[in-house]
């Protein structure tokens, strides 16, 4: 972190998403309005799922730890933005910036790997129903739902590493509402290749294998409900992943463009917009598009609320 006539870094200004006190004032309440759906929306899914035996299935299980993940991903990155908004106070220690910068993908990692199981969960569903109860049993669900969360924190922790013993000289600017790895090794004294190449590598790797993977898992599905001779067949077997495939194109359609884009200078705003919908909009939407499009959860949310 010394060299020359570089200083110390020891915390960074977050810049936001405005500077404009009454855009803030405003931004502010939106954002507390939605945090606070985010965190009872996915709370109430993995109650729902916890007390309703007849919700202890995979597919149920896997939701539920989406949940979970959803509201330590979204806890990351709002509630110090909130508090940006709130006091106008955008600083954010050395310490602080690469912890928020790993739980942020840690967290965004894990939802991804589980992502791809629940895809893999409904390709079992439909293309191998006889088969279905002893490829996804309870413990090759618990195993494969345990994988998820142990991959999604060890992944990024070489790049976090190499990046955090970067030079930051006196650039201690972020223009960025979070600790991006690309906004943190714009502020680099001396760019380092290495560490841009396997920043870049793991995210790619990541994003392509989940994504090819689920892709390839509705290649099956779709392969199989086109061959189901009824149109009422059809519709019910496709209803069953309609929602996961809204929420994997969301989410994976936002991060891809930012983290598996060329190099180059690139609009702040725009990235700062995109960087919004799957940090905030995706887990505000996620318990909404997964309960409202199921019938057997609402009835056990009925229940739950009414008891």
């Amino acid at each position: 972190m010394w060299g020359g006539n570089q200083t110390q870094v020891k915390e960074f200004i977050l810049h936001g998403l405005s500077s404009n006190q009454e855009v803030q004032a405003a931004l502010f309440a939106l954002f507390l309005v939605m945090y606070t759906l985010t965190i009872v929306g996915n709370t109430m899914i993995i109650m729902v799922v916890y007390s309703d035996l007849r919700l202890h299935k995979p597919m149920y299980f896997l939701l539920s730890n989406l949940s979970f993940a959803e509201i330590w991903y979204t806890t990351s990155t709002v509630p110090n933005m909130l508090f940006g908004f709130l006091t106008n106070n955008k600083a954010i220690s050395f310490t602080g910036c690469f912890l928020q910068f790993y739980f942020f993908f840690s967290f965004g990692t894990t939802e991804c790997f589980l992502l791809t199981v629940m895809g893999y969960d409904r390709y079992l569903a439909i293309c191998q129903p006889l088969r279905y109860n002893v490829l996804m049993s309870s413990r090759i669900c618990f195993s494969l739902a345990t994988s998820c969360w142990i991959a999604g924190f060890l992944w990024f922790v070489v790049p976090i590493i190499l990046i955090s013993q970067l030079s930051f000289c006196n650039l201690n600017g972020i223009n960025h509402f979070l600790c991006d790895p690309g906004p943190l090794l714009e502020l680099s004294c001396l760019r380092d290749y290495a560490t841009e190449a396997t920043s870049s590598a793991c995210s790619s790797l990541l994003l392509i294998s989940t994504f090819s993977f689920t892709v390839i898992s509705y290649g099956f599905i779709l392969r199989t409900v086109v061959r189901i001779p009824s149109t009422s067949g059809r519709l019910k077997a496709f209803s069953t992943c309609a929602s996961h495939l809204i929420v994997v194109t969301m989410f994976f359609g936002c991060v891809m463009y930012m983290y598996m884009r060329p190099s180059g200078n690139h609009p702040f705003y725009i990235d700062k917009v995109v960087a919004v919908l799957y940090t905030v909009v995706t887990p505000l939407l996620n318990p909404v598009i997964y309960s409202l499009r199921n019938k057997e959860f609402l009835r056990s949310a009925k229940k739950l609320i009414c008891c």
